[in-house]
């Protein structure tokens, strides 16, 4: 007798009953993206910036000559990170006013040492020997002495342009009579006292003239540049002043910076693998976006021509109280003429909001190619995540009129390279080695330059923490 064994319905809906999704993949061709990268940023800088074509590499900014002797400060200025005293400044110093010799001025200021202090840093100390002249290029100090119960007391707060120990330029041997204290980040010039005796030992004129101390100031305007004599409101046939415009005798070039990488692809890969997508398209895509996100870090953080270290000592300022306030911000604005964008790390965008909402504030809104952005007093405030952020929780925020024609800072490039694959960047290829690698050099040709000094401003010790 066979018995008939009848499938249940529970044993039925346990078995497949069709041809399954990772079955049927194998058949498909998938949709696919493009390659992504989360090292894209919006970079501002770049799209913000007027870009001037560099023939030759390297471009040369002419400024009138520029330097203000009497208003009892020493002028220092920096080329890029490079800080050195202006020579004919050294007529602040009263050992020095009145010395006519340039050549020994040079000589002088050719010989200070740059020295950089944190907060908090000693520079000198009371009691110890009187060591050199100090020259404050850019930040502030405190001088302490001795109060009249023998506690310590600030007694002065010098700030960009003060000097110190300039006695010893009348050698004297006195020890220090007070402490300086950097409150700041600060950057000093140091004139070692035994360059001083060296320098005098040699010039008879400048021994015989330590103890002059008269001088009177030369014609200059208001921003410390050469006069220029003019006549007006005259009749007759007055005899009109001649005059000339100064410029400066060593003006600064700016030589194009270079980001390069070489891009390799197999060309097994870029033969049997092109499709739906081109490889070597992609690759350089990607190589490109890495390159451009290279060069705003150079345009902001390089110490040659990056924004941060060639704004000027003296368009360089601190914040009120650590966080920035819209005090802060509209006196880095007041500062200069047209200001038309302001750049800061996000975080920093972040904590103006916080100080805003604490005041009851609201700060303004506008479009920037079609993006919608924070502003204060119309002034955009873009993001820009290559500003640094130190281990403090401190950064920067930059201000900047832009564009040759209003002065301001622009951009540099070089188009029309060979194999250019977009302006200012070229792709050349190298060929293919023993192992059947392709190799491309992907090359972009970069700097900046400020046109005038009051054209890019730097609110530093900015404060983020909450």
């Amino acid at each position: 007798m066979t018995e008939t064994v009848e499938s249940s319905p529970l044993s039925l809906e346990g078995r497949q009953s069709s041809l399954g999704t990772s079955a049927a993949r194998n058949l498909a061709t998938t949709t696919k993206s493009a390659p992504q990268m989360q090292g894209v940023t919006s970079r501002w800088l770049l799209r913000m910036l007027p870009w001037v074509q560099a023939r030759g590499g390297v471009y040369r900014v002419n400024r009138r000559l520029t330097y203000t002797v009497g208003d009892g400060h020493v002028t220092c200025v920096n080329t890029g990170a490079e800080v050195s005293v202006v020579p004919a400044e050294l007529r602040e110093l009263p050992a020095l006013r009145g010395f006519g010799d340039d050549a020994v001025l040079e000589a002088l200021a050719g010989r200070f040492e740059q020295r950089e202090f944190a907060p908090g840093d000693l520079i000198v100390e009371a009691g110890r020997p009187m060591d050199g002249v100090y020259v404050l290029a850019h930040g502030k100090v405190n001088r302490i002495g001795r109060g009249k119960y023998g506690d310590d007391i600030v007694l002065d707060v010098v700030g960009d342009g003060g000097f110190f120990g300039d006695d010893v330029l009348a050698d004297t041997s006195e020890p220090w009579a007070f402490t300086i204290m950097a409150n700041t980040p600060c950057i000093v010039m140091r004139l070692p006292r035994e360059a001083v005796e060296r320098a005098i030992t040699a010039s008879e004129p400048l021994r015989a003239h330590v103890r002059d101390r008269s001088l009177a100031p030369g014609p200059h305007n208001k921003w410390g540049e050469s006069e220029i004599d003019l006549a007006s409101g005259h009749t007759g046939e007055r005899a009109l002043p001649g005059t000339f415009v100064d410029y400066e005798r060593e003006p600064r070039e700016y030589e194009l910076s270079v980001a390069q990488t070489v891009l390799r692809v197999h060309s097994r890969v870029a033969d049997l693998y092109n499709e739906p997508m081109d490889q070597m398209e992609q690759q350089l895509r990607l190589t490109i976006e890495a390159l451009r996100e290279r060069q705003e870090h150079e345009l902001i953080n390089n110490r040659d021509f990056g924004l941060l270290h060639n704004a000027a000592l003296r368009q360089r300022i601190h914040t009120r109280g650590g966080p920035p306030t819209p005090d802060d911000l509209d006196e880095l604005i007041s500062r200069r003429r047209k200001t038309r964008y302001l750049l800061a790390h996000p975080r920093a965008i972040a904590a103006f909001g916080r100080e805003c909402n604490r005041r009851g504030l609201h700060p303004d809104s506008t479009e920037v190619e079609g993006h919608p952005v924070m502003a204060w007093r119309n002034v955009p405030l873009l993001p820009c995540d290559k500003i640094p952020v130190s281990a403090h929780r401190t950064t920067s925020i930059l201000a900047m009129r832009t564009g040759k024609d209003a002065q301001g800072v622009v951009g540099l490039r070089r188009t029309g390279l060979p194999d250019e694959y977009e302006p200012g960047l070229n792709v050349r290829y190298m060929g293919i080695d023993d192992r059947a690698v392709v190799s491309y050099l992907v090359s972009t040709y970069h700097s900046a330059a400020v046109l005038v000094p009051d054209a890019l401003g730097v609110l530093e010790n900015v404060d983020i923490t909450r």
